[in-house]
């Protein structure tokens, strides 16, 4: 990849000419977002991987890309024959990012940034571990000047997302808000990320791919709202609602001089894991400053019975578009002519004939086989394979209804399954559910369930390395915090209203993967002497593959479960289907 080492000491010749010993280019963007337009793309364009997560670090003569248990291969394959070093995170010899860097660098030498792309947190982080060495941080965005043809900040129209969709007015929002601000003793609270405000102000947008929202900044203070966007993407109607709800509009960029000119008196609110250091520089050091976790993202986290009611209509949509499209498949797959893009893109069809329908909410991963086995695969033009009447099929897919955002994740068998790939998805089956059919005392945090869902697995040395649970918005992004279920410590406790996934998964490189994932509701069970209780109400409406069970494996209660489901399964989504198709789902909601 010449064009990839190119760029590299192009890079390096300007770390040069600003006395910089080492560089750090982040996969992210100045909103913390996960999908990024592609004005920010920074990373991939220096380096040629693309996946979500990763980071690239570079010296004057050593050059390494950071990157997770889910991106081994991915980056293995993109950055072959350029300069890099796959860095794989986790496992025995591989130093982090800054330790790298410390072992590269001496006292006094420097290392630059840009001061957009990490939050304050991040920032403040790599300062103090790198400034006990002696090694200092710069701020300078040397990617601009070499990245010549990089493409323009996105300005697709904002619409306004209805309150018959929200079930709240963003004055209502706002006055919670302001409610939660001054119990925090903050005057401003600034925010940066791109779903907080879209849920805050009631708009939605096209700017970024799978996630519905709309480039902008936003400041709330007691006696106003401002919305920092670009003017192109405002309509008349959109200025009139902005009105009508005593919201400021103002540029985009306009949030640095505003920021800068808050009264040194003002105590100012932001999320220190969210809000970029470039932000944060503008504020004047006169003023107060509290961090804390944003009071918006823990609000849009409990869904209102408005949003409740949607994502119930939205799994039901799902579900009969899955089933038409499991249908298609089994009466398609023996033509040799379906492969994982082909099949991709059918699923999309599916789900397009929906009503409300409104995009997909992120890639679907089609990895047919060994690419099952590549958590976060994208299938291209290369690696695009052809689904055979054998083999097994990991499909994780998910749509963006107006009424709510779907994430669902199926492994079925194309053929006659092997002994060892029942047991893998029996044991898969058995963390999904016992995740799903816990009872936990109110005050639980997601890490410690967690262990529900790896059990089974634990048990016979095997485990997965990506979290079983991530919250989800109200179409809005398939991620969502600051809710999640995973094995790292997060101090945020579950409660009524959550919604969340439910996904364990098993992967044997170069043979399968394996992955159920359902979305689950936190609902109140019940209070006892010792407190209140709290479980999951599962909320996706679609058959698990039995012909990949162990029923030998299971015990009686784990049968019961999965009968009870595929019956509710077969009850919420057969009154939407024809003859035809409600006998193959039938057939596929069979007891066991």
């Amino acid at each position: 990849m010449q064009k990839i080492n190119n760029r590299l000491a192009h890079l390096r010749n300007l770390m040069r000419a600003n006395k910089l010993s080492a560089y750090i280019v982040p996969g992210t963007d100045p909103h913390a977002g996960e999908y990024i337009a592609d004005s920010w793309k920074e990373r991939d364009w220096i380096s040629g991987f693309d996946g979500s997560a990763g980071t690239v670090a570079l010296t004057l003569e050593k050059a390494g890309v950071w990157v997770d248990s889910r991106y081994y291969l991915q980056a293995d394959e993109q950055l072959k024959n350029t300069e890099y070093e796959v860095m794989k995170m986790g496992l025995p010899g591989v130093p982090d990012i800054l330790s790298w860097i410390l072992q590269q660098l001496k006292s006094g030498e420097q290392v630059g940034v840009n001061p957009e792309m990490f939050s304050v947190n991040a920032f403040a982080h790599m300062e103090e571990i790198l400034g006990k060495q002696g090694v200092n941080v710069v701020q300078l965005d040397l990617i601009r000047e070499i990245w010549l043809d990089r493409p323009a900040i996105p300005n697709h129209p904002i619409f306004v997302f209805d309150e018959k969709f929200s079930g709240k007015s963003s004055l209502k929002k706002m006055d919670e808000l302001r409610k939660k601000m001054k119990n925090a003793q903050a005057d401003v609270f600034i925010t940066n990320t791109l779903d907080e405000i879209a849920w805050l102000f009631n708009i939605r947008g096209s700017d970024v791919n799978y996630n519905p929202v709309a480039i902008a900044y936003a400041c709330v203070s007691q006696q106003e709202a401002i919305l920092y966007v670009s003017a192109e993407k405002l309509t008349d109607e959109v200025r009139q609602y902005l009105k009508s709800q005593s919201i400021t509009v103002k540029d985009y960029l306009a949030i640095y001089e505003d920021i800068a000119s808050i009264l040194h008196s003002q105590k100012v609110l932001f999320d220190g894991n969210k809000l970029n250091r470039s932000l944060f520089k503008s504020i004047p050091a006169a003023c107060t400053v509290i961090p804390m976790p944003s009071p918006v993202a823990q609000m849009k986290s409990i869904k209102n019975e408005t949003e409740l009611a949607g994502f119930r209509k939205a799994m039901i949509k799902d579900g009969v578009a899955l089933t038409r499209f499991f249908i298609w498949l089994e009466e398609n797959v023996g033509s040799g002519k379906l492969t994982e893009l082909s099949i991709a893109n059918k699923l999309r069809d599916f789900r397009a004939e929906q009503e409300d329908f409104y995009g997909e909410s992120f890639a679907t991963v089609a990895g047919y086989a060994a690419h099952g086995a590549i958590v976060h695969y994208k299938a291209d033009e290369k690696s695009d394979a052809t689904i055979l009447p054998e083999g097994i099929l990991l499909l994780d897919s998910g749509a963006q209804f107006l009424h709510g955002t779907t994430d669902i994740t199926r492994t079925i068998t194309l053929g006659k399954p092997t002994k060892q790939q029942k047991i893998d998805f029996t044991l898969v089956l058995k963390g999904h559910i016992s995740l799903a059919t816990v009872k936990f005392p109110t005050g639980t945090r997601g890490s410690q369930l967690d262990i529900l869902a790896r059990k089974a697995m634990w048990d016979r040395g095997l485990n997965y390395g990506h979290g079983t649970g991530h919250g989800i918005g109200y179409f809005l992004n398939v991620h969502e915090g600051p809710q999640n279920i995973r094995m790292e410590e997060n101090p945020v406790n579950l409660q009524p209203g959550m919604i969340i996934s439910n996904e364990p998964g098993l992967y044997r490189t170069n043979e399968y993967g394996i992955r159920t994932e359902n979305l689950v509701h936190v609902v109140e069970d019940r209070q006892t002497e010792f407190g209140s209780f709290l479980k999951f109400e599962t909320l996706t409406y679609f058959p698990i593959d039995t012909n990949l069970i162990d029923r030998d494996l299971l015990t009686a209660e784990e049968i019961n479960w999965l009968n009870a489901y595929h019956q509710e399964v077969y009850d919420r989504i057969a009154p939407h289907l024809n003859d035809a198709e409600r006998i193959w789902l039938q057939k596929k909601t069979s007891v066991i």
